[in-house]
């Protein structure tokens, strides 16, 4: 099975969900630099929506690029991960306009947790599908971010009702521990 397919159609949601936050900014009815301050909460979590989104995209691209095969369970594995990630538009709106409420920022977070999840699925059911001595099986290899980032996010959905700005502090963090691209994808490539 032709796998450039699921690229497109995964690069097409993605481009679509960052469209629909966007389009969750509403226009001030000010002129003045003041009538921004009330979208700053809606600006920030479009933001580290935005960047989640695109670490969720990069990582994306270099995974299915390791991918010598792909099945009808890579297909559903794909779709199971789209699926959570089509939510954040949801979470990230809901969490901008209560400016990081509790529940909110719990729901965000939890969202977080189930894309991780569902992209940990993907790359096992990749693994499964293509060996373990394959492209993707060597560069993961112990995986120590992608057992941390659950583990944070836990961490923020229980921080989340007693301080929202911690937890989303955390969810920062894990982005920023995934803002630089995977490169054991790219290394595992170099030396073969």
């Amino acid at each position: 099975m032709n796998k450039g397919r699921l690229e497109a159609f995964s690069d097409g949601v993605m481009a679509i969900i960052i469209t629909i936050m966007v389009l969750e900014i509403k226009v001030p009815h000010g002129t003045e630099w003041r009538a921004l301050v009330p979208l700053l909460p809606v600006f920030l979590s479009y933001v580290l929506s935005f960047i989640y989104i695109g670490i969720y995209w990069n990582n994306h691209h270099h995974m299915l690029h390791s991918a010598a095969k792909v099945n009808g369970s890579i297909l559903w594995a794909n779709l199971h991960l789209l699926f959570w990630l089509s939510l954040i538009p949801f979470a990230t709106g809901w969490m901008g306009e209560n400016s990081f409420a509790p529940a909110a920022t719990a729901l965000y977070g939890g969202i977080l947790l189930l894309c991780s999840i569902a992209y940990w699925v993907l790359e096992q059911t990749i693994i499964r599908k293509n060996g373990k001595d394959s492209l993707l099986a060597k560069a993961i290899g112990q995986d120590l971010k992608g057992k941390l980032s659950p583990l944070l996010y836990l961490t923020g959905i229980a921080l989340s009702f007693w301080s929202p700005w911690a937890a989303n502090g955390v969810y920062v963090l894990v982005a920023l521990m995934w803002l630089i691209p995977d490169r054991r994808i790219e290394r595992v490539y170099e030396e073969e």
